[in-house]
């Protein structure tokens, strides 16, 4: 009986594995969603559309983009966490949704059980601006300043990427500097320009124009490297915050038991279109760099950020909404 048994839990799963290989052998055979949960216009969605119209041509399907924004990313998560898991439906995520977790006091999915990593997509640094008038020209000089004065820094609202790279700028420069929360990029960036607040981390396609026409200062750039669109500016580890990185990222997730011969098929196309030379200049003229990585690489990206990002949260005094 044991034996039989046996057998027929084999057979199952041979029929399973079966029919996953069918499934990925005929895919696609109809359009694909890639779900965007910001509104249209923004950094996440520009990327979606660049890779999305090039994923079309080589799939041989149409990739539809559907902006779902709302609540940090949170409503259109949920539309794939509880989507079919057969790879035509996917999820465009960015740096909130490893924040989120520790930012709400319940999500309606799992951040890392309810999807399956594809490859990151780009990465993009901050850049670290204050205005001309402040008297500062470094980042030892701004960390000086903070230690003697009041200081103050802009974001695009609580939990965003703005916000927690200056928290994690205070906790590893050992200052205290106060959070001024603003309704959006140019909101913060006028403020900024206006002298409203010191600082602000912004993304280096609003930002670049803004410093090149001398309107804001840029002392530092967040990566461990420096930007290629602002050679001569330092990064803020080299500048004298050692450690100190944060790293903006784009990256596609499928629901979670979506095929594994899927997944690497639609690694294998996106990791091609990130290698190509007319992408690679469309993503650099939006300020972003092709990353294009495996999907353990992916889920180890995700997993390290959930605890950066949590004990920065719990640094800073942010409880959960």
């Amino acid at each position: 009986m044991i034996l039989s048994r046996r057998r027929a839990g084999a057979a199952l799963l041979s029929l399973v594995a079966s029919a996953s290989s069918a499934r990925a052998q005929t895919y696609p055979s109809r359009p694909i969603r890639i779900v965007v949960p910001t509104g249209p216009g923004g950094i996440t969605d520009i990327v979606a559309r660049i890779v999305g119209n090039r994923l079309s041509e080589r799939m041989g399907q149409p990739v539809l983009i559907d902006n779902k924004g709302g609540a940090s990313g949170i409503i259109g998560t949920e539309v794939v966490a509880r989507a079919q898991p057969d790879g035509y439906t996917l999820l465009m995520v960015y740096p909130s949704h490893p924040v989120n977790p520790s930012l709400k006091a319940q999500l309606p999915y799992d951040t890392i059980r309810d999807f399956a990593p594809v490859t990151t997509l780009t990465t993009v640094s901050l850049v670290l601006l204050v205005p001309p008038t402040l008297a500062v020209k470094s980042v030892q000089e701004l960390i000086a300043l903070a230690k003697r004065d009041r200081v103050t820094f802009a974001s695009v609202g609580s939990g965003s990427l703005a916000h927690l790279g200056a928290e994690l700028f205070r906790s590893k420069a050992g200052i205290e500097i106060t959070h001024v929360p603003y309704r959006s990029a140019p909101a913060a960036q006028q403020a900024l320009m206006g002298g409203e607040v010191s600082l602000f981390f912004d993304t280096p396609i609003t930002a670049v124009p803004l410093v090149k026409d001398g309107r804001l200062r840029a002392l530092g750039v967040s990566t461990l490297e420096r930007s290629e669109l602002l050679p001569d500016v330092p990064t803020i580890a080299e500048a004298g915050v050692p450690g100190y990185e944060v790293l903006g990222w784009n990256g596609i997730l499928a629901p979670s038991a979506t095929p594994p011969a899927i997944v690497q098929r639609l690694n294998r196309e996106l990791c091609a279109i990130l290698d190509e030379s007319e992408i690679k200049q469309k993503l650099a003229q939006q300020g972003a760099a092709p990353a294009p990585t495996d999907p353990e690489s992916f889920a180890r990206l995700v997993r390290d950020d959930v605890a950066k990002w949590t004990e920065v949260i719990r640094s800073a005094g942010i409880r959960p909404e």
